[in-house]
């Protein structure tokens, strides 16, 4: 019964024709324990029903990449990765190693899809990848501290100034990082580069200015005029704090929820409260997906079981596995009483994809030691800390 009503779905899908598609598939993961279970499982179920067989291999993470790119065009690379970040697939794609995923994927079925993750694997206006999750930082509060969200800074500003004595603190997050600060840069204005039609243009470097000034501004101001996050604090004291319940509003992601839940800590989740001055506070986004091997000598079945991966059922039980963050909207619904996919969801829906191009990798370095250097004094100078990081940007980008 079960095996016939799968097979009646992946024919729905369009995932099968006439005849049952036949031979083997390889596919390379980073995922373990659950989650890893659930893709084994999947693949048998496909196997079944489609009569192509999968070999899920288990790679490291940080060695997926540089394999990829290198073994595909010998031959030598799985036919589908389950899953890459999203800000590889600039590199990836660059390298002739990505089969674009539009050309098996109808608007239809896209339509489902989170904008933000579909954009996020977008390259050079060409979906590289099926999105699988997304992930962002959101404001964290732990609900005997805090009754209820702050919605305007004033609010929260005062339940973080009050909460913030002797050993207990109001609100922690790493300060210096600069992927939990881009919510600040946006709300002022700012993004890490421009946009032409054909996407994100690394010529345009847009972290400095009065945007990037203000923006920069507000961090140290969180140090020194609101005095709320002291020197030393980094993302494994703030951590620490909110599991010991000694902290009251955390700016963290998705992957510290299993840990908050096993300190206790009954916690909500909320978008940051957009600064003084500012518009909309919009985080980075980050979004896995699934990518086919360009080189890969059975696409059509390929390509069939990346778009089962990410349908609403699959997104659902993906889920429940290892409580990743579904993109499909339909899968989002159907979890509408889980409060950690509404809360992420709602702050995703705000923000933007880290850039996937390759010349990213120029912005971190100085972009981190800016904020560092930023928030060492309270009147540090701000102006000329943002303008040496928008010259030294540009002349790493340069010299690529």
């Amino acid at each position: 019964m079960k095996k016939s009503l799968l097979i009646a779905a992946v024919a729905a899908l369009g995932l099968v024709g006439s005849a049952m598609a036949q031979g083997r598939l390889t596919v390379w993961t980073h995922y373990g324990g659950p989650e890893l279970a659930w893709l084994k499982q999947t693949a048998a179920s496909f196997a079944r029903s489609s009569g192509t067989q999968i070999d899920v291999v288990e790679v490291p993470f940080g060695d997926i990449q540089n394999k990829f790119i290198l073994g595909a065009p010998q031959g030598q690379a799985a036919d589908l990765v389950v899953s890459i970040p999203h800000d590889w697939v600039g590199a990836m794609a660059a390298a002739g190693v990505l089969e674009p995923m539009g050309r098996y994927a109808t608007r239809g079925f896209i339509q489902d899809l989170s904008e933000v993750a579909v954009e996020a694997l977008t390259f050079r206006n060409q979906l590289f990848a099926l999105p699988m999750f997304a992930e962002s930082v959101a404001l964290i509060y732990n609900r005997k501290l805090v009754r209820e969200a702050p919605k305007t800074w004033d609010e929260f500003l005062k339940i973080a100034q009050d909460n913030t004595r002797g050993t207990s603190f109001g609100f922690l997050y790493d300060l210096g990082n600069p992927y939990f600060n881009y919510g600040w840069f946006t709300a002022y204005g700012a993004s890490v580069f421009g946009r032409t039609a054909q996407g994100v243009d690394a010529s345009q470097v847009r972290l400095g200015g009065d945007a990037g000034n203000r923006a920069v501004s507000f961090i140290r101001d969180l140090r020194f005029r609101h005095r709320l996050i002291p020197e030393g604090v980094d993302y494994g004291v703030a951590d620490s704090a909110f599991k010991e319940g000694a902290l009251a509003m955390i700016l963290n992601g998705p992957w510290a929820i299993g840990e908050y839940k096993k300190a206790n800590i009954d916690f909500g989740i909320a978008p940051m409260p957009n600064p003084p001055g500012g518009q909309q506070w919009r985080p980075f986004v980050g979004v896995q997906g699934v990518a086919m091997n360009a080189y890969s000598r059975n696409k059509a079945a390929a390509a069939n079981f990346a778009k089962l991966l990410v349908t609403t059922q699959n997104q659902v039980a993906f889920n429940r596995a290892g409580g990743r963050l579904p993109v499909s909207m339909r899968a989002v619904q159907q979890l509408r009483n889980d409060p950690v996919v509404v809360g992420f969801s709602a702050t995703i829906a705000l923000g933007s994809p880290m850039p996937n191009i390759p010349e990213m990798g120029k912005v971190w370095g100085p972009w981190g030691n800016a904020l560092s250097q930023a928030v060492q004094r309270g009147d540090t100078d701000v102006p000329r800390i943002v303008a040496a990081m928008v010259e030294e940007i540009n002349r790493g980008l340069r010299s690529r």
